[in-house]
């Protein structure tokens, strides 16, 4: 983008704290809120905006150069970009021969505000220091800067608000008839690389939808019931903490992200929201049993606490930046789940085991 173009296409950030950052819009002319949290990943901006979790949520990526290698069908994690804004220090037109639309132009056609030209270091250690912001993206230059960070504050935010059941399929559908297991997956904001790591581990999937009861679920006969990640505040989703109450002990289950937490607030635990969340493709998570450590992809702003679980559930993972609860097992029960992402996409495929254990799971005696 030329610098003419620039100079005519004028946009801010306004943070709650009464920040505000200037540059130029590289996304569809419109305004709104947003919760700003930063991401670490170098690469898989599509992947990213495509994943159901950041509903809600304005992306400030750390790494300068994005979209370098645009955009293309196969890399979309789910049916549409769901973030409500991206930030990034510059944005690049793709040289790359697998891109079908530049990244631009698909925030565009998503209809997702972005801005391109500020100094995403200051934003991230703003971030790092005072915590997850509220905060007002304006490209359409219809009002100030003082207004905007009023509108910020003003905003009801992301806690104890039910994102999940907004992102989640309408009806139930089948991603996979093959498999010699049969497991029905929970969309609370479900990616498709989940949904292809559950295949390769040899299950057929069947998805429904956020809301759906446990009854429902039993009485499709599944092997295994599935609770994916998902956006939000895990407390907000009290439907699905009441019908995981309801399958604990009658069927293996498996939970990662906003299904871990699930997991977790079914069984007396409590969540604590974090300073600034974890997101990326580099959080290192270790194995408490043989002490191993992964590199893992995440995407979270609240973690599980310790307290309250312990008689029930053994901790089995721990974030090594700082020592988050990562992964869960039951003590008693065919239930597990991880905080981390598995399924790599963006991110290494240190976890892409964990699908093998939960089928192990479900065939266990």
């Amino acid at each position: 983008m030329d610098f003419k173009t620039q100079r005519e296409r004028k946009a801010f950030l306004a943070l709650e704290n009464g920040e505000v950052f200037y540059g130029y819009s590289v996304g569809a002319p419109v305004d709104g809120c947003g919760e700003v949290v930063f991401n670490t990943g170098m690469c898989g901006y599509q992947e990213i905006l495509s994943d159901p979790s950041y509903a809600g949520q304005f992306i400030v990526m750390t790494a300068p150069e994005i979209g370098n290698y645009g955009t293309n069908p196969d890399d979309m994690e789910s049916r549409k970009f769901f973030a409500a804004g991206f930030i990034t220090r510059e944005m690049n037109p793709p040289s790359n021969w697998q891109s079908k639309e530049s990244l631009q132009d698909a925030l565009v056609r998503y209809n997702i505000p972005a801005i391109a030209g500020i100094d995403t270091r200051a934003l991230t250690l703003i971030l790092r220091e005072q915590g997850i912001q509220k905060a007002y993206i304006c490209t359409s230059g219809a009002i100030d800067a003082d207004s905007a960070v009023e509108k910020a504050k003003e905003w009801r935010g992301l806690d104890n608000f039910d994102s999940a059941s907004i992102v989640s399929c309408e009806k139930s559908y089948e991603f996979s008839s093959e498999g010699d297991l049969h497991v029905v997956a929970y969309d609370f904001g479900i990616k498709t690389n989940i949904l292809r790591g559950l295949q390769g581990a040899g299950m057929r999937v069947t998805v429904v939808p956020s809301k759906t009861s446990a009854e429902e679920v039993l009485a499709m006969k599944p092997n295994g019931v599935f609770l994916s990640n998902g956006p939000g505040d895990p407390s907000a989703v009290g439907y699905a903490i009441e019908n995981t109450k309801k399958l604990i002990g009658k069927i293996p289950i498996m939970g990662i992200c906003l299904g871990h937490q699930i997991i977790a607030l079914a069984i007396g635990g409590q969540v604590q929201k974090l300073k600034f969340g974890h997101h990326g493709c580099n959080q290192p998570v270790m194995h408490n049993a043989t002490r191993a450590t992964g590199i893992t992809s995440q995407n979270h702003n609240y973690a599980i606490m310790p307290q309250g679980i312990e008689n029930k559930a053994e901790i089995t993972y721990l974030n090594l930046n700082d020592g988050s609860v990562e992964g869960l097992k039951l003590k008693n029960e065919k239930v597990f789940s991880v905080q981390f992402h598995p399924e790599a996409a963006p991110g290494p495929h240190d976890a892409a085991h964990i699908f093998g254990e939960f089928r192990d799971m479900i065939l266990a005696k």
